[in-house]
């Protein structure tokens, strides 16, 4: 069987996120997401969703209307439908509130029942495109900067749509700086520690939210699809996954992250069952041929069978098939000094073991092969390593 390695690598711009058009449109359509109380955010998310990239025109009631970049032109009551106000003077106060920031600046035409507004820091955030022609509103990127979604933030109660923008654009992938982002896209919110974990009061506090509502709307965006939630014993925290985010922004599959993967990554000790107390129903590979090396004496039979149920779990999610089917056999081998070698890992005298596993079809034919590092913490737990 060929091997493909395929690497894919977000270009990170800390000073600015992009968001993607379609999915603001989306955000909009979904009716279970609040958006009262809110900070601003997504109400001038909204805004630069419908701003222009080039110059256009847009007949209103029979006057037509010139665009330009940065800018748009609409009635007060799509406006209010937008930001989903019972009535049109409060859709009015947020523009007014958002123009009192010095974010946009607008005019009310046609007495008040149409509105023109600009995004004042447009040219400095998307590409100005220099010629006339119909503006896209549901594909494409625009930018919004970062320290904008942290001033917006800051200035008021976070609404559940505020909460999934800052999530969004918090959002990294595959950032060698930033611990478990080559897993799929976590949330980090770039406090120069390069680590994921955040607890429920560091977000409260950024959001101006309960830890119990925090807890609530996390687990509210969890069930609707939006992120991936892990919560880990103890101290450590939590760590958030945003899912359909590479097939929105790269279109490409999304990856499917397992809490354990995580943990090793982070260095969270994985805790294992006792020997002896193993569950009896999982036994994914106990049905195929599995050949151990007398040179991994030092893991037990047991701990063993673990690894081998756990390596099937995670590459049978990655696609590799050869762990549902009956044919395949496995073979693991210790590597050089499996045993003996000492590997200092932000620890002191770990000791590690390296095998190899090698998975071979019916005829002994091989198909692929993977080295497993075992990092014992203490007795009955250890730390693994792929």
């Amino acid at each position: 069987m060929p091997e493909y390695q395929l690497e894919i690598k977000q270009v990170v711009d800390y000073p600015r996120c992009r968001i993607y058009r379609q999915f603001i449109q989306s955000l909009m359509n979904d009716r279970s997401i609040r958006v009262s109380g809110g900070s601003g955010l997504f109400y001038f998310a909204v805004l630069s969703n419908y701003a222009n990239f080039r110059t256009s025109y847009r007949r209103i009631d029979g006057i037509s209307y010139t665009v330009y970049p940065g800018e748009w032109v609409c009635t007060l009551k799509e406006v209010s439908e937008w930001f989903r106000t019972r009535f049109q003077c409060q859709a009015l106060g947020i523009l007014e509130e958002l123009q009192r920031q010095h974010l946009i600046s607008f005019l009310t035409l046609g007495r008040g029942k149409v509105i023109k507004y600009k995004i004042r820091s447009w040219k400095k955030h998307n590409t100005v495109l220099e010629y006339n022609a119909p503006c896209q509103k549901d594909t494409g990127f625009f930018f919004l900067p970062v320290s904008l979604t942290t001033e917006l933030i800051s200035t008021n109660r976070c609404s559940e749509m505020d909460v999934v923008l800052d999530l969004w654009m918090s959002a990294v992938y595959n950032d060698p700086q930033v611990e478990g982002s080559e897993m799929g896209p976590v949330i980090y919110l770039r406090n120069g520690s390069g680590n994921p974990l955040v607890t429920y009061s560091e977000l409260g506090a950024r959001w101006g939210l309960s830890k119990a509502t925090v807890s609530r709307v996390l687990k509210k965006l969890s069930d609707a699809g939006y992120l991936s939630l892990m919560t880990f014993p103890g101290r450590h925290g939590n760590v958030i996954y945003l899912q359909n985010y590479l097939s929105t922004m790269f279109q490409i599959s999304d990856v499917m992250i397992d809490k354990e993967e995580v943990a090793m990554v982070l260095n969270i000790k994985l805790e294992l069952p006792a020997e002896g107390n193993q569950p009896e129903a999982q036994e994914p590979v106990t049905e195929h041929e599995v050949t151990v090396s007398e040179g991994l004496s030092c893991v037990s039979k047991s701990h063993i069978q673990i690894i081998l149920e756990k390596m099937a779990k995670l590459l049978t999610a990655q696609g590799i098939s050869c762990f549902g089917c009956p044919k395949s056999k496995y073979k693991l081998s210790p590597l050089s000094d499996a045993c003996g070698k000492v590997y200092i890992h932000h620890t002191r005298d770990v000791s590690i073991s390296r095998m190899g596993l090698t998975i071979l079809c019916g005829d002994d034919r091989l198909v692929a092969t993977f080295e497993l590092t075992l990092s014992p913490c203490r007795e009955n737990s250890m730390r693994r390593k792929d």
